[in-house]
């Protein structure tokens, strides 16, 4: 079973990009460029793993990560974070959100998904 990669970002160059990135190495990738609809989405469609902007209009993904703390089922969800303004600073407000990991943009396309494959373990591509 493939798993589940949901990237939300509110660029949509860069949210077709990674989506046929992640698609082509294997993963059933969800993209939404809405932050505001995207903890509903993330209670629906239960992800294996959440690619998440920073930096994005009406939400950041600092609020997002924030909310999901409160569902059950998405707790152990891995986050990793995406930012083009990433900031020292930055480490402790992630930790506090549950945010695992850090990606700065731009970033290559194999960190993306080594960084994938470390949060979800081995077999994290094509099947369990």
């Amino acid at each position: 079973m493939k798993k589940r990669i949901m990237i939300i970002d509110d660029d949509r160059d860069f949210l077709g990009e990674l989506n046929e990135v992640l698609a082509l190495t294997g993963y059933d990738v969800i993209p939404v460029n809405d932050s505001e609809k995207a903890v509903d989405l993330i209670k629906k469609d239960r992800p294996d793993l959440i690619m998440l902007d920073i930096k994005m209009p009406k939400k950041s993904g600092f609020d997002v990560a924030s909310e999901l703390k409160y569902f059950s089922g998405i707790l152990d969800v891995p986050i990793i974070a995406m930012s083009a303004f990433y900031k020292e600073d930055f480490n402790y407000l992630l930790s506090v959100c549950g945010i695992r990991r850090c990606l700065k943009k731009p970033f290559n396309p194999l960190d993306a998904i080594m960084e994938i494959e470390k949060s979800l373990g081995p077999n994290a591509g094509n099947t369990v």
